[in-house]
């Protein structure tokens, strides 16, 4: 019998490892500057936002939940004046990606593209309401090379269950700050480094604190034992809800998508060690504690 909560973990991880590393990628931000972006500012945003970027900043703020409003506004609007067409923002970052993929994994190019056909079956499959960036990528063009096809298409499930997650955090009414705070003490990352990262400040994490510690998972200014326990129960609720675009995808090629990104898959997170550090992107990464 298919353990799908253990499967769905294994893919969400191989999933954040396949795609996170174009977000802090030189090529990428490159690409972006060539378009007239000055000095490809704001790329993360700008890249990963580029679908829903044409509805303004104000709705890939809401999107994006536990980035700062300002830093999503700045990314979006530098952006903007430069860019026609936001797709081709989207191509310009796949340029990237494809170099990439060939540099740190081209083992995987050929049997990666071979899953896109039935990637794409899933996308179209799943329901979208209430997630707007995943509806977004879902809308955009889809690549004709088989590899890149894949890769968007992984993209756009990922976007899925990061929709999905942030769904639940809203239902129990977790702020962005709180949310990067719960995050740290679960990841066992530095105290207060993911809201900081994403934009927080003294008076917000006082404020996230203060938050939290009313509802017990906080003592001392310290995320508590009852404060992880939640917040392996809201991971819990999320692979619980992303094991049905696996469970769409089948076993067989669910299987055979981990087995092909698992061994190749520390080489994109050390990608992202020597671009920009080595806390970025922690769902890509272990636990530490």
């Amino acid at each position: 019998m298919t353990d799908w909560m253990a499967l769905t973990r294994n893919a969400s991880l191989a999933s954040h490892q396949l795609i996170g590393w174009i977000f802090w990628d030189p090529l990428a931000k490159h690409h972006l500057s060539q378009l007239g972006v000055p000095d490809g500012l704001g790329h993360y945003i700008t890249n990963r936002g580029a679908p829903l970027a044409s509805a303004g900043a104000e709705a890939v703020t809401a999107a994006f939940y536990t980035i700062k409003r300002e830093f999503v506004h700045f990314a979006v609007n530098h952006a903007a004046p430069h860019i026609k067409n936001w797709h081709e923002v989207t191509e310009a970052r796949d340029a990237a990606v494809l170099v990439g993929l060939q540099n740190l994994a081209p083992e995987i190019i050929e049997p990666l593209g071979e899953l896109s056909t039935d990637l794409w079956k899933v996308v179209d499959e799943l329901p979208q309401g209430g997630r707007v960036l995943f509806a977004a990528h879902k809308s955009w063009p889809r690549p004709m090379h088989p590899t890149l096809s894949s890769w968007n298409a992984i993209n756009t499930i990922r976007e899925w269950r990061g929709d999905t997650h942030f769904a639940i955090l809203v239902n129990d009414n977790i702020g962005i700050v709180e949310a990067g705070l719960l995050h740290d003490a679960w990841m066992g990352y530095p105290k207060e480094w993911i809201p900081r990262s994403r934009g927080a400040d003294d008076a917000e994490i006082e404020r996230g604190l203060k938050s939290l510690a009313d509802r017990g998972f906080v003592t001392d200014g310290v995320v508590n034992d009852a404060g992880i326990a939640y917040r392996q129960l809201l991971e819990d609720r999320t692979d619980q809800l992303s094991q049905i675009p696996w469970q769409l995808f089948g076993k067989d090629n669910t299987e055979k998508f981990v087995s092909l990104i698992q061994p190749v898959g520390e080489r994109f997170v050390e990608h992202i060690n020597q671009t920009a550090g080595e806390n970025w992107m922690p769902a890509a990464r272990p636990r530490r504690r």
